[in-house]
């Protein structure tokens, strides 16, 4: 299956947003009370490439996909 990158996604609670930038890298911002916090994941080990394929491929139950604007808008709020 040939995906195209970047995908979005989030919980279904809002507290997180995903960018899955490839099949190794991805980014999370998560919504900690008022704050936004922006961090970068690389997969090393197999827990985090399984993390990476389940949001990717296996989604509908824990993750929403989202446009790039709305990641966007959440990524603008993040606390430098």
């Amino acid at each position: 299956m040939n995906i195209q990158y970047p995908q979005y996604r989030k919980y279904l609670n809002n507290k997180s947003f995903f960018k899955i930038i490839s099949d190794k890298e991805w980014e999370e911002i998560q919504v900690v009370g008022s704050k936004h916090v922006l961090k970068n994941f690389s997969v090393k080990i197999m827990p985090d490439r399984n993390f990476l394929q389940d949001m990717t491929f296996d989604y509908k139950e824990n993750w929403e996909e989202i446009e790039e604007g709305e990641y966007e808008t959440i990524k603008n709020r993040v606390t430098k």
